[in-house]
C-alpha cells in the first residue's frame, strides 16, 4: 500500500465564532438525518473507525455526528480492555459488531489498536502485530466488497494540546475519571507511537477506505470537518451544498456556551479565553 493513499484533510474553516459554530452544525446534522433516512430506504451499512492518541476528541466527535440521528439505527463500540479470546480473534471480534442494513457503527478506537496503542504499549506480540498488518486491507476489502461503506478518521494532536487536555481532566470535577495512569504512561512513549501510527498509514490506507488524517487540536472545527467528509462521501438521496458558510462577522456577539453554562455579554478578553478553553473540553 502507498501511504499517498492516505487524506490528509485541510480544514474547511479558518475560525468560527460560537454562534457561527452551532449555525453550522445544526446544518450538517439535518444533512446527517437526511444520509440516515436514505440509508434506512437503502439498507445501506457504514463503519466509521476514529483512531488517535488519548484525548484526541474522538469520543466527542461520535457524539457530535450522533447526538441527533435516529437511536435505533446506530450504535457506537468501544471495546475497552480485551479479553484473551477477543486478542486471539481480532478481527472476527469486530467483524461481528459490523453495522447491519441500514445502521450505522461508530467505533472508538477499533481494531485497528493492534496496529497503533497495542504493540506502542507491548499489549501484543510481535508476531500478533504483524499477522494483523499482513490481513487487515484484504479483511477490509472484503466487507466492502460485501456492501459496507468504511469511513476511517485519525484525529491528530500535538502533544501540547495532549497535555493541554490532560490537565482539564485532571482538575475537572466531572472528567477527573477519564485521564487515567495508562494515558499518562502513553506520553513516555509518543516517539514509538508515532512511528506504528506512520507504519499503519503507509500499509493501511487503500482506495476503498483511505486514512483520514485530520488536525484536531481544535476539537470543534475537527468535529464540523468530520460530519462533512461524512457527507461528502455518501452520495445520498437530496444532498445540498456542502460549502462552507461565509458569515459577517457581528463583533458585539460576545456569548458562549462554555460548561453547560451560557455566558453573555462578555469583554472581548473573556470571550476569546474561553473559545480557547472550549476547543480543549
Amino acid at each position: 500500500m502507498d501511504k499517498g493513499n492516505s487524506i490528509y484533510l485541510n480544514s474547511d474553516y479558518d475560525s468560527l465564532t460560537n454562534s457561527q459554530f452551532h449555525k453550522e452544525k445544526f446544518r450538517l446534522q439535518k444533512e446527517l438525518l437526511k444520509l440516515q433516512e436514505w440509508m434506512l430506504k437503502h439498507k445501506k451499512k457504514v463503519a466509521i473507525v476514529f483512531e488517535g492518541r488519548d484525548a484526541a476528541g474522538k469520543g466527542a466527535a461520535i457524539r457530535r455526528i450522533s447526538e441527533h440521528l435516529m437511536t435505533n439505527h446506530f450504535r457506537v463500540v468501544e471495546l475497552g480492555v480485551p479479553s484473551e479470546k477477543q486478542n486471539l480473534n481480532w478481527l472476527n471480534t469486530y467483524k461481528d459488531v459490523f453495522p447491519r442494513e441500514g445502521e450505522i457503527v461508530f467505533f472508538d478506537r477499533s481494531w485497528y489498536s493492534r496496529a497503533l496503542i497495542q504493540p506502542t504499549m507491548g499489549y501484543c506480540t510481535d508476531n500478533q502485530y504483524k499477522y494483523f498488518m499482513k490481513r487487515v486491507v484484504k479483511w477490509e476489502q472484503d466487507l466492502v466488497d460485501q456492501g459496507v461503506t468504511i469511513i476511517k478518521f485519525y484525529l491528530s494532536i500535538n502533544i501540547n494540546t495532549q497535555a493541554t487536555r490532560f490537565e482539564i481532566r485532571r482538575n475537572h470535577d466531572l472528567k477527573y475519571w477519564k485521564l487515567s495512569e495508562n494515558d499518562l504512561e502513553s506520553v513516555e512513549h509518543w516517539q514509538t507511537y508515532t512511528q506504528y501510527k506512520e507504519k499503519m498509514f503507509e500499509k493501511t490506507s487503500w482506495e476503498g477506505a483511505p486514512w483520514v488524517i485530520m488536525n484536531a487540536n481544535n476539537k470543534l472545527i475537527a468535529q464540523l470537518n468530520c460530519i462533512r467528509y461524512v457527507l461528502r462521501t455518501i452520495d445520498y438521496d437530496g444532498k445540498k451544498d456542502l460549502k462552507p458558510k461565509s458569515w459577517t462577522v457581528d463583533e458585539d456577539d460576545r456569548s458562549i456556551m462554555f460548561l453547560d453554562v451560557k455566558f453573555e455579554n462578555l469583554s472581548e478578553e473573556q470571550y476569546v479565553l474561553l473559545s480557547r478553553l472550549q476547543q480543549f473540553l
